[in-house]
């Protein structure tokens, strides 16, 4: 039986394909009343509340910072090129009225889908949020906190102010993603009826509109709840909260965002990646016909997938990323300015937001950097797409150097270190070298053009099990060059960090962690370039869908072909990109878990000893949670994609005119057993990440209160979160890598090598690919989503692991 909630998205679905008399019923009326209201109002009713939350953001950041107005400034400027990039985007036209109806179906099942799943999500978030204000009302406050005054009901209060808006945030963020791609992708497939490099301009257009607002709204974000804490309570004024203290009432921002992020992950990957395998395995591998076919009862779900799975996803999962790693950097630089003794902390404190509004302005120059007209120095008959994202990122590239290099010299110069701000300008250098090495490793080991994938497509060619083992042996493979990276980056930035001359009132060197913090955002100081081109990716995928099920000329197919191969390397070269940084992020989020618990405790955190029993227990049940929601996760894809399996096969059998055009097949039934069959199976595995921490920590303090070890439950969970960020990084770098190889092989191999497409090596790759969807697409970007929820949920939680 489907629930009402699968049958609002079945009912969107089936408009287009239904006759006229049975068209789908206006989704206005499946709005929520007070979300209707709200859209019903005059255009110039927005336009006044946009004025009087630009006017609240100056007003309150004039009473902060002038780092703050600056911040609002630039952010501001990025919103309204972003503006000027939809109404570009949007302004082209939407081609032929058979790509419409497809698109508009795409459209309509994204949305649906979206409103149910984002509903359910929230009322979670909901509950969450009361669970975590009662726990505050009986929490421990820090020593601090009790001379400033702040009552337990206040710091509650703003806690879950916090989280609900990091929630709501993240949210907004997948939806932009969403809403761009499924508007976007008819556009593109509409341009790619007159030349590649239109197409190719729309598309990275189209997703450098929805990377800019995910990172705007992360900074505006996180500024505006700081200015407006800074206000309230009266911050640096005498016998009230310190600047240095004020991050740390920021982490239920973090945990609210990955949150949502973490379901809307799951929720989508699971969604999109049934849809897909039950597409491949039946229509291509039982059937024979191509792909994005409209015979295939699958299609409509696998596109709409493509939107809510990459596109809304990814949105959420970059947010929560970004913000992650903004508030983990000021709780450092707070905490070493505090022990420094600076006279003025908030250069330390707001630098990672200056940082990412030049992130913005720099990304946004990369974007506009790619023309619509033909490189006139290109001698190649076919232009690369690869080639041309590159130049715009290498132009992105240069310039956040050049800014980065300023905004430390600008924020991190101090007179008691006068050479500290070069140390951490190469700290950023060392972040960036880092994010560029990241995306050069997951581009060798995913794009054909490569030693790597083509070995895999040869293997193809002698039957699916060498397949699958030469895939599975490429993945492990490619786990060593990032590992080594990683390593080489963290010691590098944590000894430019010691060594900046910065010293605590002891005379220790105390810059390290910093320095890692500042490494860290030099490798998202150009994540709004990196996650367009990642956007890039399901854009070119729903413009081929489009383009083949509207029956367009064979010359335009293979334009949005060879964008889809770019966008599957592209993708991948993202999610590589978004594991290097949760690897660094996570990093800082343990230290700033350390500090927190040194401060609600009084006493010295800063050791982890794993030959502890208990905490050796703690790292060995991080390691297996890591493998039990990779399980989970993949095993829901498996049901699901069964299911979508047996409904083909069923329409194939009982529909024979299916097969000769005769006979519609029913798109509405597949999109229900997927929408459905997703909301379903993400809750287990997103319950067990968020409980797992929380249970670990307050049985072991239960412990620890009865052998004497009054910091037993934090160590534990610190040895959880340990071995989960070793475990997770290593499990989703092998997942995404395997993933990605295996499709762009099948790719290589239907572009015409070893046999092209229908041949049994074709057969073999189509396995290999199916294999590797849930890989690449649900339990890989979950997992880097999930080790900084651990990270952010413990930062939330951790006066409950020590006693009262």
């Amino acid at each position: 039986m489907m629930d009402d909630d699968s049958k609002d998205v079945e009912t969107a679905i089936m408009g287009p394909y239904q006759e006229k008399s049975k068209a789908f019923p206006s989704l206005k009326n499946k709005t929520p009343r007070v979300l209707k209201a709200f859209l019903s109002l005059d255009t110039r009713v927005y336009y006044g509340l946009a004025l009087l939350t630009l006017l609240y953001m100056f007003y309150v950041g004039s009473l902060t910072s002038p780092i703050i107005v600056f911040i609002f400034v630039l952010c501001t400027g990025c919103m309204i090129f972003t503006a000027y990039l939809a109404q570009w985007v949007l302004a082209k036209d939407e081609g032929p009225l058979e790509m419409s109806e497809i698109s508009d179906a795409i459209r309509d099942g994204a949305e649906g889908f979206f409103r149910t799943q984002y509903g359910a999500i929230s009322k979670m978030a909901v509950v969450l949020a009361f669970v975590i204000f009662s726990i505050y009302l009986f929490r421990k406050t820090t020593p601090e906190q009790e001379l400033a005054g702040l009552e337990k009901s206040t710091v509650a209060s703003i806690t879950v102010l916090s989280f609900l808006l990091g929630a709501l945030c993240s949210g907004i963020a997948g939806y932009v993603g969403m809403w761009v791609s499924v508007r976007a992708n008819v556009r593109v497939s509409s341009a790619a009826r007159r030349s590649a490099r239109e197409a190719l301009q729309v598309a990275l257009r189209a997703g450098g509109f929805s990377a800019l607002i995910v990172v705007g709204m992360t900074v505006l974000g996180v500024a505006v709840l700081f200015c407006s804490f800074y206000v309230y309570l009266n911050v640096d004024a005498p016998g009230s909260v310190r600047i240095t203290e004020l991050p740390l009432l920021l982490v239920g921002y973090g945990f609210g965002a990955s949150f949502v992020a973490l379901f809307a992950q799951l929720g989508g990957g699971i969604y999109t990646k049934a849809a897909d395998v039950g597409a491949d395995l039946v229509g291509k591998v039982e059937q024979g016909i191509p792909e994005d076919d409209p015979r295939n009862p699958a299609v409509i779900a696998d596109l709409v997938g493509d939107n809510v799975g990459d596109c809304a996803a990814r949105g959420a999962d970059l947010f929560e990323s970004i913000a992650a790693e903004v508030i983990s950097a000021m709780i450092l630089g707070g905490s070493m300015a505090k022990r420094c003794k600076l006279e003025d902390a908030s250069g330390f404190i707001l630098f990672p937001l200056v940082v990412h509004s030049f992130d913005l302005v720099v990304s946004a120059i990369g974007i506009a950097s790619i023309k619509s007209t033909r490189d006139p120095s290109s001698k190649s008959v076919v232009e690369d797409p690869m080639v041309i994202l590159q130049k715009g990122y290498s132009i992105t590239l240069g310039l956040a150097v050049l800014a980065f290099t300023g905004s430390t010299r600008w924020l991190l110069y101090t007179e008691q270190a006068p050479s500290a701000w070069i140390h951490f300008a190469l700290c950023g250098l060392v972040g960036i070298i880092t994010a560029y090495s990241f995306v050069w490793i997951s581009q060798y080991y995913t794009d054909y053009k490569y030693e790597p994938v083509r070995t895999l497509a040869l293997a193809s060619t002698s039957g699916h099990g060498t397949n699958i083992i030469a895939g599975v042996g490429l993945g492990l493979e490619a786990t060593a060059m990032p590992v080594l990276v990683i390593s080489v980056s963290i010691l590098s930035a944590y000894w430019l960090g010691r060594t900046s001359g910065l010293q605590d009132s002891q005379g220790l060197p105390t810059g390290g962690l910093f320095g890692t913090a500042v490494a860290t955002m030099g490798m998202l100081s150009t994540a709004g370039y990196v996650l367009t081109m990642d956007m890039f990716g399901p854009i070119a995928d729903n413009a081929g869908g489009i383009v083949e099920m509207s029956n367009q000329p064979e010359s335009v197919r293979e334009i949005t072909d060879l964008l889809d191969a770019v966008g599957n390397t592209t993708k991948a070269t993202t999610k590589g990109f978004a594991i290097g940084s949760a690897a660094l992020a996570s990093f800082l989020l343990f230290s700033a878990y350390m500090d927190e618990v040194s401060s609600f405790s009084g006493s010295l955190f800063t050791e982890v000893d794993i030959a502890i029993p208990e905490v050796f227990v703690g790292g060995l049940l991080g390691s297996m949670l890591i493998f039990l929601f990779s399980a989970w996760a993949c095993t829901a894809v498996g049901r699901t994609a069964q299911e979508v399996v047996n409904e083909v096969r069923r329409q194939f059998a009982e529909r024979p005119g299916i097969m000769t055009y005769q006979v519609k097949p029913d798109y509405a039934r597949c999109v229900s057993i997927v929408a459905s069959a997703s909301l379903r199976e993400m809750i287990k595995p997103g319950a067990l990440a968020v409980i797992s921490p929380i249970v670990l920590g307050i049985v072991f303090r239960i412990i620890g209160s009865y052998t004497d070890q009054p910091l037993l439950g934090a160590k534990a969970v610190a040895g959880m979160l340990m071995f989960a960020t070793v475990s997770g990084i290593l499990m989703a770098l092998f997942f995404n890598t395997a993933g990605g190889a295996w499709d762009n092989a099948k790719k290589y191999i239907e572009s015409g090598a070893l046999g092209g497409k229908g041949s049994d090596a074709h057969k073999a790759a189509v396995t290999g690919d199916t294999v590797g969807d849930p890989f690449k697409d649900t339990a890989g970007p979950s997992l880097h989503v999930l080790i900084k929820m651990l990270a952010t949920i413990t930062l939330v939680m951790a006066p409950l692991f020590l006693e009262s």
